[in-house]
């Protein structure tokens, strides 16, 4: 079984749902962004990934604004589900940015990244990293990969929204490069629902569900 949720900003409590304790071997969690446990490389945080590893279940993660890129990008990339991701430990991995992966004969298109609403008061490096946006090779490759697959996937995951699904959520709409090519994809690709994470809310609009503390399944 494939389960879903939000934003988990480095809180391990999310692991201890009851709903999450009868996952087996064959089961995985996928995180829409802000995983927050790949962020101080810390004795307790490295314990704590550890700890994530351990469990019966599969993580995966998009990433989302608030993780730290530069460690991040020093785990191995390896190939699994049909695509590249990053390996953290046994049983915890990073869906890289413009993937299409089959995950029990379902096909998942993910983009992480996003744009930090208050990075002027974050310190470069320290607390805010620019390659949370981003590059135009990236969404090259995206559109790539989508095309090989006619540009139909089954779901897509992603951390932030497309302004329309935005603006759906919480009548903000966020003008960015990425927002805007969320926009163009929600229009040129065939999909069956979008499941993205960095509005905070648990939500579902018109082929979208904003996740934050929900853990929802995909049967």
């Amino acid at each position: 079984m494939i389960y879903i949720t939000g934003d988990m900003h480095g809180e391990f409590e999310r692991f201890e749902s009851k709903k999450l304790k009868k996952l087996t071997e064959n089961d995985c969690l996928i995180i829409c962004g802000d995983f927050g446990f790949v962020w101080s490389d810390s004795k307790e945080e490295r314990l704590t990934l550890h700890k994530i590893g351990e469990k019966k279940f599969k993580t995966l993660f998009v990433e989302g604004t608030h993780e730290n890129f530069h460690l991040l990008n020093t785990y191995p990339i390896v190939e699994m589900y049909g695509g590249r991701v990053h390996q953290l430990n046994k049983n915890v991995f990073h869906l890289m940015r413009g993937e299409i992966y089959t995950i029990e004969d379902k096909t998942f298109f993910t983009f992480g990244g996003g744009e930090s609403n208050d990075k002027e008061i974050r310190q470069e490096n320290g607390t805010w990293w620019k390659e949370e946006q981003p590059t135009m090779e990236e969404m090259a490759y995206a559109v790539e990969n989508l095309n090989k697959f006619n540009r139909k996937v089954d779901y897509i995951i992603t951390h932030q929204p497309s302004m329309t699904d935005m603006a759906l959520v919480d009548r903000r709409c966020c003008v960015n490069p990425l927002s805007t090519f969320f926009d163009e994809l929600s229009n040129n690709v065939e999909y069956k629902k979008w499941y993205f994470g960095s509005l905070h809310k648990n939500k579902k609009v018109p082929k979208a569900h904003c996740l934050f503390t929900d853990i929802v399944t995909i049967k």
